[in-house]
């Protein structure tokens, strides 16, 4: 594990391959419903199949809340992100995080061609790092600890 490892590494190592969005059309309520039957904080915007854009709790918070609005009343499309960054499966760790660093977004549609295949957050990427690094200290303490040969 390092940080030029692949996203489509990261997805394949995470497992859950289902993608989770709602059609742009859709109520702000549904899309709310479906965060939190599925447990996850955005979903992704689908126009006929394809990504349109992606609405997070963030928007829900900043642009209905705040602005008064109703989740019932208010489609997925007045309030989405409307994205066109992305990541591919041979994306690497660092250009990811980079992308969402530059673009202070906390989730990454990954796509392959006009397929879409993943999603990954800010979350999936620091236990990644996490990780690598729990990897290297284990490797170098493995090392420093093992007999000298000689």
């Amino acid at each position: 594990m390092n940080l030029t490892d692949s996203i489509g590494c990261v997805l394949a190592r995470r497992g859950n391959p289902e993608v989770w969005a709602v059609d742009r059309e859709a109520t702000v309520f549904d899309a709310l419903q479906l965060m939190a039957e599925k447990d996850v904080g955005a979903l992704l915007a689908l126009d006929r199949g394809q990504l349109c854009g992606i609405i997070s709790e963030r928007d829900y918070a900043r642009k209905v809340i705040l602005l008064g609005k109703s989740s019932h009343d208010t489609l997925v499309e007045e309030i989405m992100s409307e994205r066109t960054i992305y990541a591919t499966p041979h994306s690497t760790v660092d250009e990811c995080m980079h992308l969402m660093t530059g673009n202070r977004v906390r989730h990454l549609p990954v796509l392959d061609g006009s397929s879409i295949v993943g999603i990954v957050s800010i979350g999936d990427m620091v236990n990644w790092i996490i990780n690598s690094h729990e990897e290297t200290i284990h490797q170098l303490h493995a090392y420093v600890s093992s007999s000298y040969p000689g």
